[in-house]
């Protein structure tokens, strides 16, 4: 067995679920400040362990039961599960589509200005077209930015902490100690876990390297520490400047400012870019796979024009939204939406008519 083999079957879903999962609230801190934050320290890391463990339960039973049917995108999972009203998650996820591109385009334009001193329009159409290169190239390329991206991402947060630790040791510890309600950090962990959770589905593609129910169940279990890994990483490194760090709209500008390293402030911010642009390939990339999976059933192949030009549309239309909203007000109110309308079309259904359908067996079922 490859190295390449064991890294694309175990850790290539895991990885790409981060890509989802990531993009402008949670790489900018915006998110963990939102969700996590109003439970105090220690509460926001109760949260946080729960919200990972919902994930890795949930992406072992999502890849399990996509493996068992066959289903390497979304469209073919949801028309077995949900049946006829599989149209429901298409509405969902067309919805959550354009509120991600949204956040990430306002996210990428306020990094241009904060960094570079660029108009905020700079950041956002360089996201955008880089998300259309990518998507344009096809699954392989999609992989590939979901591998190296990681790398990257990875490093820079080990990076930040060991930087944070240094600098604000004494101030971190004394974060966790003061006295602080930890109420409501159930429902935070429950509703971040619960709106990002659809990244499972949205990764399917990515699931045609697995070989059998046991690689399915792996990636599935590996996949909340690799998503939230970085995301306890930073928020450890927020704790100093709780509770005024909840103010902020970027906490991780707040925090890089108060570390006073010109070139660390740099890689960071890029890092933020090139995980906003491997959330936005990750949900552009699940809906060209619908697109392909359309044409296929009309025995043709999707056009690359048809490939560049559909996500066109809906990403430069989708990333001016945020202008008149602003990211703040985009994470505190649509994504809590969002949260509610995926439990109830992919959460709820998922532990009933889909344990019943792996317990069951069935005919048809296929390698994925």
């Amino acid at each position: 067995m490859s190295v390449l083999s064991s890294v694309n079957r175990y850790l290539l879903p895991g990885l790409a679920f981060k890509a989802v999962v990531i993009g402008g609230g949670y790489a900018t801190g915006r998110e963990l400040v939102e969700f996590f934050m109003p439970a105090g320290p220690v509460g926001g890391l109760y949260g946080m362990v729960l919200a990972m463990a919902m994930w890795s339960v949930i992406c072992a039973l999502t890849f399990r039961l996509a493996f068992r049917i066959g289903a390497t995108d979304y469209h073919r999972f949801f028309r077995v599960l949900l049946g006829r009203f599989d149209v429901a998650f298409e509405i969902i996820y067309f919805a959550f589509l354009i509120l991600v591109l949204s956040v990430f385009g306002s996210a990428a334009g306020a990094i241009g200005t904060a960094v570079l001193g660029l108009p905020g329009i700079a950041g956002t159409l360089a996201l955008v077209v880089a998300v259309l290169i990518v998507c344009a190239a096809g699954q392989g390329a999609a992989e590939a930015v979901f591998k190296y991206v990681s790398v990257l991402l990875y490093t820079v947060y080990a990076i930040f902490l060991a930087a944070s630790l240094w600098s604000f040791g004494p101030r971190i510890a004394a974060g966790f100690a003061q006295p602080a309600s930890t109420a409501g950090w159930f429902v935070g962990g429950v509703t971040y876990a619960s709106y990002n959770v659809i990244g499972a589905v949205l990764i399917l593609p990515v699931l045609r390297h697995l070989r059998s129910g046991r690689d399915a169940v792996i990636a599935g279990l590996l996949a909340g520490p690799l998503a939230m890994a970085p995301a306890i990483v930073f928020f450890v490194c927020l704790v100093p400047f709780y509770p005024g760090i909840m103010a902020q709209a970027l906490p991780s500008d707040h925090v890089l400012s108060a570390l006073g390293s010109p070139v660390l402030h740099l890689v960071f911010q890029g890092m933020v870019f090139f995980a906003l642009l491997e959330c936005s390939v990750g949900f552009v990339q699940a809906f060209n796979a619908r697109i392909d999976a359309a044409n296929a059933k009309r025995g043709r192949a999707t056009s690359r024009t048809v490939r560049l030009l559909v996500p066109a549309a809906i990403t430069v239309g989708s990333v001016f939204i945020a202008t008149g909203i602003g990211l703040v007000t985009l994470i505190a109110q649509g994504y809590r939406l969002m949260a509610y309308a995926t439990l109830l079309v992919f959460i709820v259904p998922l532990f009933t008519i889909g344990i019943l359908r792996l317990a069951r067996g069935g005919a048809g079922a296929t390698a994925a």
